[in-house]
């Protein structure tokens, strides 16, 4: 099993453009949402490069890109976005094609595949950092492969390792017509151009992927913008996670109390956690009134929840507001198309999301 989530994928709330898949929290939950309406088509335009990130050489632009002005947007309509992003982001995660690359590297077990092709932006650090970053990993299950997974490769040939591999799956979930499309092109503009926006202040991941050059293709452009708004959403999260006092296990359990989140078989399987350690977090969780006898939600459990989404929400605020509304709509559908088209495909395993 192979996830590269830390407690979710970010943000509750539904992608209001289509019925596709989503990625509704930090830790990775998918769920199914319902169409509400088209969106206007937008012209095109030269893409935006968050500075230091790279030139995107290649791309030729042939008009203007909403959102040229920062205005307040819809609350949501930045978590809606994100979230059709960050299903189809997900799916490499998930893909053959990342353990066959990082396999030739002499990177094999699935966990060190999951934590090297995380991580690499970071550099060769050690399983603090790790641990640190991706917050809801059990330290010891770090520990097993990191840095000792440096040895295998360095970050760079993993990083490469991993171009390689999102270069293969989406071309395998999408189409060479999608990939090569206009749509995929404008979808990776307007994805950089939100991107412009977003802050490195406490923001480890995201600071370590904006360091990266801007890949020259565009559906690999699209990928790379839409890592950056999901480290940089995610980052925040953590933040708002320990103000709100949850440690790593104890947010997972509470996510998959919403049922939205992964089954405890997923969060073993790939966080190192077992069966006593979510007993634990659930006791810790009772006794603090966020969960009942049946490990539901308490009403204040949800408030809590709803309280975490909503102030995740408002420190991810600035790159959906730099794009503007027209921007966000049209990027949330192009996105979610994507994302639709990766689920048909095949691209999640059937049993992720649940109670258990």
């Amino acid at each position: 099993m192979q996830f590269g989530a830390r407690e979710d994928l970010k943000g509750a709330g539904d992608v209001e453009a289509l019925d596709a898949v989503e990625e509704d929290e930090q830790d990775g939950s998918l769920r199914h949402t319902h169409a509400a309406g088209r969106m206007a088509a937008m012209t095109s335009s030269p893409p935006f490069l968050p500075s230091g990130v790279g030139h995107w050489s290649t791309y030729r632009p042939v008009g203007n890109l909403p959102g040229m002005t920062t205005a307040a947007i819809d609350p949501h309509a930045g978590r809606r976005c994100h979230n059709a992003l960050n299903s189809l982001h997900a799916t490499y995660y998930f893909s053959p094609d990342l353990g066959r690359e990082l396999g030739a590297l002499g990177i094999t077990h699935p966990r060190a595949v999951n934590l090297a092709a995380r991580a690499a932006a970071l550099g060769p650090v050690g399983p603090g950092t790790v641990a640190a970053t991706f917050y809801n990993y059990k330290y010891e299950l770090v520990a097993r492969y990191v840095p000792a997974v440096w040895e295998s490769a360095a970050p760079a040939q993993v990083l490469a390792a991993r171009a390689r591999a999102v270069d293969a799956t989406l071309r395998r979930l999408l189409g060479e017509d999608t990939v090569a499309s206009e749509e995929m092109a404008q979808a990776a503009r307007l994805a950089l151009r939100a991107a412009e926006a977003c802050s490195r202040a406490a923001r480890p991941l995201y600071s370590a992927y904006a360091d990266l050059p801007v890949p020259e293709t565009p559906h690999l452009a699209y990928f790379h913008a839409t890592t950056l708004l999901r480290e940089h959403r995610g980052d925040g999260h953590l933040a708002v996670l320990m103000s709100a006092e949850l440690d790593g296990l104890e947010a997972v359990v509470t996510h998959t109390a919403t049922g939205k989140g992964m089954t405890p078989k997923w969060v073993f399987g790939s966080r190192g956690w077992k069966q006593e350690d979510w007993d634990a977090a659930c006791e810790r969780l009772r006794e603090r009134g966020l969960l009942d006898e049946s490990d539901e939600l308490t009403e204040r459990g949800a408030a809590l929840r709803a309280h975490i989404e909503a102030e995740t929400d408002r420190l991810d605020r600035a790159p959906y507001e730099h794009l503007g509304a027209e921007g966000v709509a049209r990027l949330t559908e192009l996105g979610a198309g994507f994302a639709r088209a990766a689920l048909a495909a095949g691209a999640y395993p059937a049993d992720l999301i649940g109670k258990g």
